[in-house]
C-alpha cells in the first residue's frame, strides 16, 4: 500500500476501475466493511483519510477527534487498500479556496438544523476527493443515511460520473452502530445509548426517555429510513433503521 499526500502522488493506474472510501480516519470494523465492499468491486482502492475542519461546527469535537495515522494505515493495508490518501488541509482547500457546494434542501433538513453548513463542507469535500481521484465507484456508510443521500443527490445534480455504493450499517454486539465517536462514551454513558438502537427499531421514542433528543423522524431518503439524533452526555450519535419493505 502507498500512502499519498498530495494529488501528484496518486498515481493510479488508468487501466481498471477504482473504488474510492471517504474517511475522516478512526477506522473501526464499520469502515473496514466499506473497504472489503470497494476491493470485492474494483481493481484498485483508494480511501482518503482527511479530518475535514469545515464540517465540524463552532463547539463541536474537530480538536479532539480521534487521530491515529499510523493504527489506520496499518488496517488500511490488511485489508488490501492500495493507495491511502492522507492530504493536507491547504491541498483540499488551497489559500483562497472559496468554492462551495450545497444541496439545498437534503442539507438542510434534520442534521443539516442542527449543523448549519455541515452537509455543505461534506459535499465540498467529496467532490473535490471524487475530481482527484476519479473512482467508478465511492462508498458510504447506512449508518450516515443522510449524507449518504446529500452525496447521490449531488451526483446526481452534476453529473458526476461515479456510481454511488452505500453499504449496511455494522453494529456491535449490543446493537450500537459503530462510530469512531463511540470512543468518548464511559460505560455508563454505552449502557444509556443502547437506548437509541432500541428505540429506531421498536419506532418508540419513548425509549429515549432521559436522553437529550434532537429529532427522531421518518426521512424520505432512498431508502426511507427512520432516524435520530441524541446527545449522551457530551457525546452527540446518529442512527437509523431502514423501513421495512424498503431495502433497496
Amino acid at each position: 500500500m502507498r500512502i499519498a499526500r498530495t494529488a501528484a502522488d496518486l498515481r493510479l493506474s488508468p487501466q481498471g476501475s477504482v473504488g474510492l472510501v471517504p474517511t475522516m480516519g478512526a477506522f473501526h470494523e464499520g469502515h473496514l466493511s466499506l473497504f472489503r465492499a470497494a476491493r470485492a468491486e474494483n481493481d484498485q482502492v483508494v480511501v482518503s483519510l482527511f479530518v475535514n475542519l469545515a464540517q465540524f461546527g463552532a463547539g463541536e469535537d474537530l480538536e479532539r477527534y480521534p487521530r491515529d495515522e499510523e493504527h489506520d494505515a496499518r488496517l488500511a493495508e490488511q485489508e488490501g487498500v492500495d493507495v491511502l490518501f492522507v492530504p493536507a488541509a491547504d491541498e483540499i482547500y488551497p489559500p483562497g479556496f472559496q468554492t462551495w457546494v450545497e444541496v439545498e434542501h437534503l442539507g438542510s433538513i434534520l442534521e443539516g438544523v442542527h449543523r448549519p453548513g455541515h452537509f455543505r463542507a461534506v459535499s465540498t469535500v467529496c467532490l473535490k476527493l471524487f475530481n482527484l481521484v476519479r473512482p467508478d465507484r465511492a462508498y458510504f456508510g447506512q449508518k450516515d443515511a443522510q449524507q449518504a443521500a446529500v452525496i447521490k443527490r449531488m451526483v446526481g445534480d452534476l453529473a458526476v460520473p461515479v456510481e454511488i455504493r452505500v453499504c449496511p450499517t455494522v453494529r456491535d454486539g449490543d446493537g450500537l452502530a459503530l462510530s469512531s465517536r463511540n470512543a468518548y462514551l464511559s460505560p455508563d454513558e454505552r449502557a444509556h445509548a443502547l437506548a437509541l438502537p432500541s428505540a429506531l427499531q421498536a419506532g418508540d421514542r419513548s425509549l429515549l426517555n432521559g436522553l437529550e433528543v434532537d429529532y427522531f423522524v421518518e426521512a424520505d431518503f432512498e431508502p426511507r429510513v427512520r432516524a435520530a439524533a441524541v446527545r449522551v452526555g457530551q457525546t452527540r450519535l446518529i442512527d437509523n433503521v431502514v423501513l421495512e419493505g424498503d431495502n433497496r
